[in-house]
């Protein structure tokens, strides 16, 4: 089987935290090259992480037979730049959530992906989480019963983040809704096996955050039937969380969406714990690599498709709408 040589676009924190050591321990995918808009530290970096090529832009990266695939990294606003230029150099790609900054630019990527005959996917992965993995299967086995209600949070200190560009408006689709908002409804679809119908939103600014919103929440309703919730704030502490209430127990999971350390899986019926596993989230990025590699080899297929993430862009630009016009939207 082919190892699927990728460059990264937009090298920056993320690349270096998760995507350097998700390459590191995958089997099927090899980190090849860099590109970032610094040159000195992407030489820096090329050299800290024992990457063997730097281009000197975007383009040369996507033109270079060296490179199989891309994965891009970069800001929200330049996803669908790096996207087109990509697929008109028959690069396959996976790229970052949000995919864009609105539903037209990520039908005007899957225009040109197809045009292209590429393999296109976004990189949602906690859909290679093993806590979201097993919190479906006790789904799907019908362990509290039919799900009724479902929660999913994400709480991190943005003032702490080395990301500066999270809260400039031409550069981010939006505050934690757009940044971390986009992986907890992506994890409720997940292991829902559902896509959404409806949301509203409501959300606070505050001095540090500008035209974005700091805090929020958004009320959904799902094609399932489910009524859910996400709430997500850039202004405490580290915390995550994804809760399923069925109509004969609940699925409790503190700190679900982290790679960082263990998680439990709790099962109550009747207030009483009935059920406890520890699982890693661990190799999740190592995972969702060599899934894509898989899917560009033809020998398996990609749990994150770019034609599912327009869904999750279509959510983005509702929940937006909803905050500004104060009603709830449906999603086409």
């Amino acid at each position: 089987m082919k190892t699927i040589r990728y460059g990264i676009i937009g090298f920056g924190h993320h690349a270096i935290k998760r995507m350097v050591p998700g390459f590191l321990g995958a089997e099927r995918s090899q980190l090849a090259a860099l590109y970032r808009r610094n040159p000195a530290k992407a030489a820096a970096n090329a050299k800290d992480y024992s990457i063997p090529r730097v281009f000197n832009t975007a383009e040369e990266l996507c033109a270079s037979p060296e490179i199989d695939a891309v994965f891009i990294a970069s800001p929200d606003s330049l996803h669908l730049a790096d996207v087109l230029t990509a697929a008109r150099h028959g690069k396959h790609v996976l790229c970052e959530k949000p995919l864009a900054m609105n539903a037209r630019e990520v039908q005007e990527m899957l225009a040109a992906a197809q045009s292209a005959g590429i393999r296109f996917g976004v990189a949602q992965n906690m859909r290679y989480y093993r806590s979201l993995d097993l919190v479906a299967k006790q789904l799907a086995d019908g362990i509290v019963g039919k799900p009724v209600m479902a929660h999913a949070q994400f709480c991190y200190e943005a003032e702490a983040s080395p990301r500066t560009w999270i809260y400039d408006p031409t550069l981010a689709c939006g505050g934690p809704i757009g940044d971390v908002g986009i992986h907890c409804i992506d994890a409720l679809r997940y292991v829902l096996e559902t896509k959404v119908a409806t949301v509203s939103m409501l959300a606070l600014k505050d001095r540090h955050s500008g035209a974005l919103e700091s805090k929020a929440v958004l009320g959904l309703t799902f094609t399932s039937g489910v009524m859910g919730a996400v709430t997500v704030t850039t202004r405490a502490a580290y915390r995550t969380l994804v809760e399923i209430v069925g109509e004969s127990g609940v699925i409790t999971v503190e700190n679900g969406l982290t790679v960082d350390q263990p998680i439990d899986v709790i099962v109550r019926q009747d207030g009483r714990v009935v059920s406890q596993a520890e699982v890693s989230n661990a190799d999740a990025y190592s995972r969702m690599l060599d899934s894509f590699s898989d899917e560009i080899n033809g020998t398996g297929q990609y749990r994150a498709p770019a034609t599912d993430g327009l869904h999750n862009q279509r959510i983005l630009d509702a929940a937006y709408q909803s905050w500004r016009t104060g009603a709830t939207q449906n999603i086409s």
